[in-house]
């Protein structure tokens, strides 16, 4: 199967005034062409500076890569001129932004925003056809393509995000990055939002990393999980793999002890003591150590590294030290 996407032990740090803030500690993930990964984690993991990175987007002067690269098809990413980071985004790579209440420009109407876009990739199409293939992907995510003349205060909250969308499918790229797309949506828009998302990625192949705080969206929607946190993926599987308790990194395992079990009668539930990580330190060892309730004196001084439990998982634990790789 042809990998799209390398990411090999990359470090990102924000250099502010007030401190240094260690947003990703030797950060590994690849994705195959077509599979739909799961990114889970609590805020401040590094899951958005992981998708920024992706696309080169890392603010200037303020973000340094201080180790590790990318890879897309090969190519490496931060090595690319203007040009070609200017053709991989949008065209072959896109990102829906966490809010689209400011991923859209309020003076410019939905239209002209995703015309936008094929104008840019696709220079030598013609105006006739660029508007036929806007009314197209809006009809495809359920907005009448009247509405294109419209301004984004015009739209509701869950039409916005189909617009969002939208503009990031319209130039079928290969590869999709949705950070968290439906945090702002109640249950019912949410599910919609989901349904289409899923039903696009099928009609266009496209390879798709989906950013959220929800297992249950994860276990629904996505074939692959990588768990981070402290800013490295510390488990990573198949859903099937990591939702069967079998064997889970600690981390992990505290995340599915905060779900509410409908089957039996539970009056409170277990939530993970302590405090997320302050990025602004570097542990030495596991990042997790201060929160976890089967931590060692080693797991306080020296980093675990990745043991595999079975095929394709595997756990960054010093609990699996003796697991045997299959």
């Amino acid at each position: 199967m042809e990998k799209i996407l390398e990411i090999k032990n990359l470090k990102v740090q924000y250099n502010t005034d007030e401190a240094v803030v260690y947003a990703l500690n030797d950060f590994s993930l690849d994705l195959n062409k077509g599979q739909i990964l799961g990114v889970v984690g609590e805020t401040g993991a590094g899951k958005t500076t992981m998708a920024l990175s992706i696309m080169n987007l890392l603010p200037e002067r303020v973000a340094e890569i201080t180790g590790g690269s990318i890879r897309y098809r090969g190519e490496k990413v931060f090595e690319m001129s203007k040009k070609q980071l200017r053709e991989l985004r949008g065209a072959e790579v896109s990102m829906i932004f966490q809010d689209p209440m400011t991923s859209l420009n309020p003076v410019m109407t939905v239209g002209d925003q995703i015309d936008e876009v094929l104008k840019l990739h696709n220079p030598d199409m013609s105006k006739q056809r660029r508007d036929e293939k806007v009314a197209e992907i809006l009809t495809l995510v359920g907005i009448p393509p009247e509405r294109s003349i419209q301004f984004p205060h015009q739209f509701s909250g869950g039409m916005k995000q189909r617009v969002v969308i939208a503009m990031a499918l319209v130039a079928e790229p290969n590869l999709l990055l949705a950070d968290e797309p439906t945090t702002a949506l109640d249950v019912t828009i949410q599910a919609q939002i989901l349904t289409l998302m899923k039903n696009l990625q099928e009609k266009f192949g496209t390879s798709m990393i989906l950013i959220t705080h929800d297992l249950g969206i994860v276990a629904e929607f996505c074939e692959d999980v990588a768990v981070v946190y402290g800013g490295e993926v510390i488990e990573r599987g198949t859903v099937e793999q990591v939702f069967a308790r079998t064997a889970n990194h600690p981390y992990t395992d505290s995340l599915f002890k905060c779900i509410p079990d409908l089957t039996g009668s539970v009056s409170r539930l277990t939530p993970i003591p302590g405090f997320v990580l302050d990025s602004r330190t570097a542990p030495p060892g596991c990042p997790f150590a201060d929160r976890c309730g089967s931590c060692t004196e080693r797991c306080r001084a020296e980093k675990p590294l990745v043991h595999y439990v079975e095929d394709g998982h595997y756990i960054k634990c010093h609990l699996y030290e003796n697991e045997v790789s299959k």
